[in-house]
């Protein structure tokens, strides 16, 4: 049964990196002491051991120990007798381009349809939609295909922001984006606000954090999902 906890963000105004989610990761990965880290998203291009050096200092504080996947000789064979998984964020191209290389994507759904907790945000989160077409990231790189895990029946856009009628800003709002992305394609999109995360059990979703998420539907009006409900598309 797939354990999955899909976040907007590693870090919210104010907290430490992912300060604001550490109790319930702290119960998540509760059957496990060892966390595999994915780190080929490299945020503002800073190195593998760097971003992991990051995130094993924020799962000290909860007991557990964070080996990087870059760091092992088999990586197959990691992912495939891995306890918990997390994949952060940074460039969803970059992630997601790294993981065709390495030829990891069947294994980490593997590892993920037979229940290993697995924890993404940001990039991470991106990598269990359908595809990564609804990121925010520049494609810095072009991967192979913009097909992901598909471990979710559904894309997600994080960092979501609502249209501001006061803003300056001249540019496309997100609405318009997964507006447009949906003259192109069929699959809902879930925009998720910085602090909301989605928890997966199996086949029942629920929204949490303070904020609620926008759903997009192809030729349907955006609508509401209020933190705490299940997601059922209309």
């Amino acid at each position: 049964m797939k354990k999955l906890l899909v976040a907007s963000t590693s870090t919210i105004y104010g907290c430490k990196y992912l300060e604001y989610i550490l109790n319930e990761l702290d119960n998540f990965f509760d059957s496990t002491e060892t966390i595999i880290f994915i780190p080929y998203a490299r945020p503002g291009g800073i190195t593998h051991d760097k971003y992991t050096e990051i995130v094993r200092n924020s799962f000290r504080k909860i007991g557990k120990k964070v080996i990087g996947l870059h760091k092992t000789d088999n990586p197959k064979k990691i992912l495939t007798n891995a306890k918990g998984i997390f994949v952060g964020g940074g460039n969803t191209f970059v992630l997601l381009n790294k993981m065709y290389e390495l030829n990891l994507l069947e294994n980490l759904k593997s590892a993920i349809l037979s229940g290993v907790p697995y924890l993404g945000t940001s990039a991470g989160s991106n990598l269990c939609g359908l595809t990564i077409g609804t990121s925010n990231d520049m494609p810095i790189v072009y991967p192979p295909s913009y097909a992901a895990l598909g471990v979710l029946p559904f894309n997600i856009n994080p960092h979501y922001l609502d249209s501001n009628a006061k803003s300056k800003h001249m540019g496309e709002t997100r609405n318009t984006r997964i507006k447009e992305f949906h003259f192109f394609n069929d699959q809902p999109v879930i925009g998720l606000r910085e602090g909301s995360y989605l928890k997966v059990n199996g086949d029942k979703i629920i929204l949490k954090g303070k904020y609620n998420a926008t759903i997009f539907e192809k030729n349907k009006p955006p609508y509401e999902l209020l933190a705490g409900e299940n997601l059922k598309f209309q």
